[in-house]
């Protein structure tokens, strides 16, 4: 009788840890599920849920008009930089010249801004400078203003500019009805942000 009771005691104990993995593992599996479904699309980055991006006009580094919204059509690549920036941003701008290589013709379907962060360093000249050092010659705005001008735009995409030798490259990725779709940070590889544009491009 002693033997019995030891026995069913046992196996009650094997019988709840079972239960508790299974509960476990469904509960893993439900979670894997859902992150699957939240970039059922294939893009690789943090989800923006498709909220339209914040409309903005500046001049580029020619010292041309450019506005987000004219390039309504077409993938966005939008970045905050700095000319005189020595870590991150020159990172950033020679990923950029890899996507473009790697995208081949389809380049030319995409367009790449980069806003200023710092409006009293960077000038036509350093903006110039800096595009051409990274051979970003195309499909290309580096986009300039004033204190005035360039605040509201950091604002509506969360951006503290500060320029620094820690200073982190934001990257939104926009598609080509003006909707924010993923966002990358410094990490990001070229072979991602193409991936991401060639999905977009065949939306």
């Amino acid at each position: 009788m002693r033997m019995s009771w030891r026995l069913a005691s046992r196996l009650s104990v094997i019988t709840l840890a079972l239960l508790v993995v299974l509960i476990v593992a469904l509960w893993g599996l439900r979670n894997t599920n859902g992150s699957a479904n939240a970039n059922q699309s294939g893009l690789q980055g943090t989800s923006l849920d498709n909220k339209p991006a914040p409309n903005f006009r500046l001049t580029d580094q020619f010292g041309k008009p450019v506005s987000l919204a004219q390039f309504r059509g077409e993938p966005v690549v939008l970045t905050f930089m700095y000319t005189h920036c020595q870590s991150a941003c020159p990172l950033t701008a020679n990923k950029f010249h890899m996507v473009q290589l790697q995208l081949g013709k389809q380049a030319s379907q995409v367009m790449m801004l980069a806003v200023s962060i710092d409006p009293k360093g960077d000038t036509e000249a350093t903006a110039q400078q800096f595009s051409e050092a990274h051979q970003l010659r195309s499909n290309w705005h580096y986009l300039l203003g004033t204190q005035a001008e360039l605040a509201p735009v950091w604002n509506a995409y969360s951006i503290s500019a500060s320029p620094s030798m820690n200073h982190t490259t934001a990257i939104y990725v926009i598609d080509k009805q003006g909707n924010e779709r993923v966002f990358l940070d410094n990490d990001f590889t070229p072979a991602q942000l193409t991936s991401d544009l060639k999905i977009l491009l065949a939306e």
